[in-house]
């Protein structure tokens, strides 16, 4: 089966913006990722992500008059927005909609999901494609996991994504995860992966493998601290490995893509920052990240205690 890429840049991106970006930028960047043979270009984040952000930015915000702008320059099937349930009212999606957006991505966390299931219904019966992401996957026990994949799937998810927030998924547990989902939701699934331990690439090769159809990426790996997978090096595994699964991807725009990023965006430059990495090891949210800004044994030994490692 051809696996559903999806261009999660001008979202995940934003964090290191502060989720600016300039909409002539934003608008080529979309038409560019098409034009590579991406599925889905997630635009934004609708009102914001989980922590509040002060001064935030187009990619943050998503807009109505965004999203159209997008709809206008790539198709709204093509265009994509993810959202916290919290974040928003009944009169989001809807908008939303008529704007030009046509896959919305929600995000449940392992406890107090139910408000986010309302939206899953009110999403499919407005005419969305519809996923879920499981933020901070590498956490969830496997209860949990079955619980709320099953929920979700039965209120009328069509894909559920597991997103390694904390990069500190290995291959393994990445194949694990996709095949207890798999088994559960008997519906598609799909990875989000961080790279704090530089371990996106395998953990996506891993998710194909134990029957993972959707995957995200981002142009120069381009996200939140040391990034997500990053959709050169993805694209090009996929279409030197697997033409059939590859689909229609072209490698000359999203290497075109790559440089007008670097060239537009200084903050899209690859980047490890070290408490990342940290972070990665002991498997601690972005949250963490202040606490393990000093030297650097001081900063692992505040890792081991926060993550409860003797």
């Amino acid at each position: 089966m051809r696996i559903t890429n999806i261009d999660v840049t001008l979202r995940d991106g934003g964090y290191r913006t502060g989720f600016h970006f300039p909409l002539s930028y934003a608008l080529e960047h979309a038409r560019l990722s098409v034009e590579a043979g991406f599925d889905w270009v997630e635009i934004a984040y609708r009102k914001g992500s989980f922590t509040p952000i002060p001064d935030l930015g187009l990619t943050g915000i998503g807009g109505d008059d965004f999203i159209a702008a997008t709809a206008r320059e790539i198709g709204p099937h093509r265009v994509a927005m993810i959202l916290h349930p919290k974040n928003i009212t009944r009169d989001d999606l809807p908008a939303m909609y008529a704007a030009g957006a046509r896959l919305v991505r929600i995000i449940l966390p392992a406890k107090g999901y139910g408000p986010g299931l309302e939206y899953i219904r009110q999403a499919r019966d407005l005419g969305f494609t519809v996923g879920v992401n499981f933020a901070r996957i590498s956490q969830w026990p496997a209860r949990e996991v079955v619980e709320v994949a099953t929920a979700a799937t039965d209120a009328g998810a069509e894909v559920v994504y597991l997103a390694d927030s904390n990069g500190s998924l290995s291959p393994l547990d990445t194949t694990d995860l996709t095949t207890l989902t798999r088994s559960v939701t008997g519906g598609a699934v799909g990875l989000h992966a961080h790279n704090n331990l530089g371990l996106a690439l395998a953990n996506a090769i891993s998710a194909v493998a134990a029957g993972a159809t959707w995957m995200d990426s981002s142009i120069q790996g381009m996200g939140k601290g040391p990034g997500n997978l990053i959709a050169e090096q993805w694209l090009a595994h996929l279409d030197r490995t697997d033409p059939e699964k590859a689909g229609h991807i072209d490698l000359a725009p999203v290497l075109r893509l790559a440089e007008l990023l670097l060239a537009t965006v200084p903050e899209g430059r690859p980047s490890l920052p070290l408490p990342d990495l940290v972070l990665g090891r002991y498997d601690l949210s972005v949250e963490h990240r202040k606490e393990l800004l000093g030297e650097h044994g001081e900063a692992i030994a505040t890792a081991r205690t926060l993550a409860g490692v003797r």
